[in-house]
């Protein structure tokens, strides 16, 4: 499995933002892109976690969250848990100091072959093994 970006949580939960325009605009442009052109792919982690954020933070009922579910995430979703994953974490969190969360995510981009990490969590522009993180919110 091979993908060109990978997105972080932050990216989906910029989906439901009703007040910054342009982090929602921006989060919807790489989100049909990443649907669109089959270029993009998430984790099982951003999953449960976008999930939980909207429901539990924003309010979003289950029936939203259930559409979000099934037209964006599940489309995308192209990493699960696996044994190695979570040593390729823990590796990470050593190596950068990262947390553990951080270092499943940037794993996961990883096993997927991604060369860029949507996300504005980390260091932009810091490279890990062959992927860039990059913030797209930054101005």
């Amino acid at each position: 499995m091979s993908v060109e970006n990978f997105l972080d949580t932050n990216i989906l939960v910029y989906l439901f933002d009703e007040v910054d325009d342009e982090k929602r605009e921006t989060a919807e442009h790489l989100v049909q892109q990443a649907l669109h052109a089959e270029n993009g792919c998430i984790s099982y982690q951003v999953v449960q976690e976008t999930i939980n954020v909207i429901t539990r933070k924003l309010n979003a009922p289950p029936e939203k969250a259930r559409q979000l579910l099934n037209h964006i995430l599940t489309p995308l979703w192209r990493v699960n848990p696996t044994r190695a994953l979570y040593q390729r974490g823990l590796d990470l969190q050593t190596r950068y100091g990262f947390d553990f969360h951080d270092s499943l995510i940037v794993a996961a981009a990883l096993e997927a072959g991604c060369k860029t990490l949507y996300s504005e969590d980390l260091q932009h522009g810091q490279q890990i093994d062959g992927v860039t993180i990059t913030n797209p919110f930054r101005t």
